[in-house]
This record gives structure tokens, C-alpha cells and sequence, in this order.
């Protein structure tokens, strides 16, 4: 799986109050991976500072296929953006036939206070703008997402929703999302860890590691991912998971030992852990539990869906291809990783 190396010392920065300057970057190369290297190795050695495996890992998700840094493996060093500019949204109009509904509070992938409005809204509007059939569109924000799925969405309020996680369709079909709405290929990838107290002998190395242990996710947060084909954690009672109103909730179960784990997206329990003034009390294991994509999304009843969702693959393939979609990612991990310090 991807990120045995790669997630190794992932957040090891939330044990330190502030990194070293970054040397001068040896970047825009490409690297054959040597015996022993890890993606974290291989960003200290290029960047200067191990906090950049981030820039590595999302510019060569393609070569890595779900594993870590192979040896003999050739990688793309990209260069650490330099600019925080948003790209221009040429197309992007007040009102237009087409409109995405999005929400905030969800960093550092969608907020209207965020550099470009997060991440992935970025990501979508560059998407746009690079359609080979481009059209006007508007980006409404509804920072209920309760209200997202059904009724907005269901009842076509507005044409396409982002930033929204995929269950696995085929193994659940009957799943609410999976039965009312089509996918977008993947936006991006989110590695979803364990974080565990400092100096508890909890470990993760296979999914029998588990077996009988208390984890905790926040509730309304998706669980298809401890429930899939091959674990069945919930449904034959194989864990217990508590699910309290919040991430801080979580975090502070954990402190209380009355958890074992708390598992969220790498980039959510990053930001609790500095937040809270859980630096160095609270530390990720090594292997992710999951991995788990965002898309935008269309309800099935839209009767223009294959043609939005047209653009935004296409677009997005094409945004690949160009190389802004690793520049726009790039951007905002620094802005994001960099406000942790």
C-alpha cells in the first residue's frame, strides 16, 4: 500500500515548534528511488526539509501504484510553489447556466477565506476553464452540507456539488450516494490515518491489529471504509466505534483513553493536533487505514449530468497533462503545511 514510507514520518512536524529555512531546492528533476528511501527521505534530500513529501506524493500518484518508493523507480521532483496567486477564472460569472455548489470549513480543500478558495475549488475551476467544450459557470457556497446531497443537489437547485467523497459503489450499491448520484473521476486523493497518544503501544501493521480496539470518528463522517468487503469491522462488531459531535471530540477521548484511536484524513488530524496544543502528544501511525478520493458530483435525474461531467473529466484530464494541476496542488500545500509551523 501506498504510504508505508511515504506516511512514516508524515506529521513528524507536529512535534516540532518550527522548521529550518528551506535550502535551495533541487527540483524540476527526475530521481531513481535507491534502496532505504522513502518519500520523506527523498523530499529532505531535494527540499531541504522532510515536510515536503506531500509535493512528491501528489505528483507521481500514477508511478507509485499503492505502494511506496519502489527502488529503480524513476520520480518527478517538482519545484515548491512560489507563488500564492489563485489562477484566473476567465469564465467563472456571478450567475451562468451552469452553477456548483460547494461549502466552507473544510481546509484546506474549500473556503471562501482561503487563498483561491481552497484547493479544490481550484482544482475545479481550472478544470473548467481547460473544458474542451467551456462554458460559463457560477460557484454558490452553502456551509450547511447537511443540506448538500438532499434536498439541493436531489432536487437539481443547483447542477453539480463538490468536494465529495465516493463510497465503494460496488460493493454497496444501495448506498444513497451511489444509487441518486454520478462521480467525476477522482479530484484527488486523501490518505485517512490513526493517530495515537504518544507512547501508547497501539500499532497498525495489518488490519487483525484492530480486532477488538475502540476508534473514533466524528459523527456523520463516511464509515464505509472499516466496513468494506474484507474487514466487516461494524457489522460483525469486530471494533467499537465512538462517534461524538466533533474532531476535537474525538482528540479529546483519545487524551482521556477512552479511545485507542482517532481516525480522520491526514490533513483534518494535522490540523486538530496543532489547534488543540497536541503537538508531540499525539503522533500518526505509519500505514493509513484507508485512502479515499473527492469528486464532484451530479444527481442522476440531471438531465444535462453526462455533459457537465464531460467538461469537468475532461478538463481535469487535461489539467494533468499541462501540469497546473500539480502547480495549483503545490501551491496549496505550502500554504497550508507552512501555517502549521
Amino acid at each position: 500500500m501506498r504510504g508505508l514510507g511515504l506516511i512514516r514520518y508524515a506529521l513528524a512536524w507536529v512535534a516540532l515548534a518550527a522548521l529550518p529555512g528551506m535550502a535551495q531546492a533541487l527540483c524540476d528533476v527526475t530521481y531513481k528511488v535507491q534502496p532505504g528511501d522513502t518519500l520523506f527521505s527523498i523530499a529532505e534530500a531535494h527540499y531541504g526539509t522532510s515536510q515536503q513529501w506531500t509535493l512528491v506524493y501528489y505528483a507521481n500518484q500514477a508511478v507509485l501504484q499503492g505502494q511506496n518508493a519502489v527502488p529503480g523507480t524513476d520520480v518527478y521532483i517538482p519545484c515548491p510553489a512560489t507563488s500564492t496567486e489563485p489562477d484566473a477564472t476567465p469564465l467563472r460569472k456571478a450567475e451562468a447556466e451552469m452553477t456548483l455548489l460547494t461549502g466552507g470549513n473544510y481546509l484546506p480543500f474549500t473556503d471562501r477565506n482561503w487563498p483561491g478558495e481552497g484547493m479544490v475549488t481550484e482544482l475545479v475551476n481550472a478544470a473548467l476553464e481547460l473544458s474542451p467544450s467551456p462554458v460559463p459557470y457560477a460557484v454558490a457556497w452553502e456551509d450547511d452540507w447537511s443540506q448538500h446531497l438532499f434536498p439541493l443537489l436531489d432536487q437539481k437547485s443547483y447542477d453539480m456539488g463538490f468536494p465529495w467523497l465516493k463510497p465503494d459503489c460496488a460493493a454497496t450499491p444501495d448506498n444513497e450516494r451511489c444509487k441518486n448520484f454520478h462521480f467525476s473521476e477522482p479530484l484527488m486523493e486523501l490518505p485517512i490515518m490513526l493517530f495515537k497518544r504518544e507512547g501508547s503501544d497501539f500499532a497498525y501493521t495489518s488490519d487483525a491489529d484492530l480486532i477488538g480496539k475502540r476508534l473514533c470518528r466524528p459523527a456523520g463522517y463516511f464509515t464505509h471504509d472499516l466496513d468494506r468487503a474484507d474487514r466487516r469491522w461494524l457489522v460483525d462488531g469486530k471494533i467499537t466505534l465512538v462517534q461524538p459531535e466533533s474532531p476535537e471530540a474525538c482528540f479529546e477521548q483519545l487524551m482521556a483513553d477512552k479511545v485507542d484511536a482517532v481516525t480522520v484524513n491526514v490533513f483534518l488530524g494535522a490540523s486538530k493536533i496543532v489547534a488543540m496544543g497536541l503537538r508531540g502528544r499525539v503522533v500518526p501511525l505509519d500505514l493509513p487505514l484507508s485512502r479515499e478520493s473527492l469528486h464532484v458530483i451530479i444527481s442522476k435525474k440531471h438531465w444535462r449530468g453526462t455533459t457537465h461531467l464531460y467538461r469537468i473529466n475532461a478538463g481535469l484530464a487535461a489539467l494533468r497533462e499541462s501540469g497546473r494541476y500539480n502547480e495549483i496542488v503545490s501551491r496549496h500545500l505550502e500554504i497550508f503545511w507552512g501555517q502549521l509551523k
